[in-house]
């Protein structure tokens, strides 16, 4: 199992985190996780699936254990343009926050799409939905972050 899917799971923690060191460790725990719940109902056609919902949620645990921002974005470049640095942290900060407001699954959705980039077929078969389910949701999304934009 960890021949054939390890380089997906590894591309899918990459696109989450943004950092090889985490990506690696966060691979590795989820493939140890999986080998400990022996892959109880999964079929041969959602074992990618799976892993990847495993290497999510893994992601997640990580991120509430470890609050500092500094240790996920090390291995991001530096700019040498200090105004410009602060104001694409400022914009980005300002559409998490944005995004925080939305309720799930818009949120997910968002944040696989634009901070992952997976696809929507990708998407929606993490939730085992159709592909244009995937799109309509990432609209909608998109569609109450404008909204909240302007009536913030």
């Amino acid at each position: 199992m960890f021949k054939r899917y390890s380089k997906d799971v590894y591309r899918f923690c990459l696109s989450l985190c943004k950092n090889t060191t985490l990506a690696d460790d966060i691979t590795s725990e989820t493939f140890l996780k999986a080998i400990k719940t022996g892959g109880q109902g999964v079929d041969n056609h959602t074992v990618k699936v799976w892993l990847c919902q495993i290497a999510k949620n893994t992601y997640y645990d990580y991120l509430r254990k470890h609050s500092k921002i500094t240790e996920l974005t090390e291995e991001m470049p530096i700019q040498s343009d200090f105004e410009l640095e602060l104001l694409d942290k400022a914009e980005s900060l300002r559409i998490h926050k944005l995004l925080h407001q939305l309720d799930e699954p818009y949120k997910e959705i968002f944040s696989l799409r634009v901070f992952s980039e997976l696809s929507f077929a990708e998407i929606g078969e993490i939730f085992d939905k159709t592909e244009s389910w995937a799109r309509v949701t990432f609209y909608r999304a998109k569609l109450k972050i404008r909204k909240a934009d302007i009536n913030g």
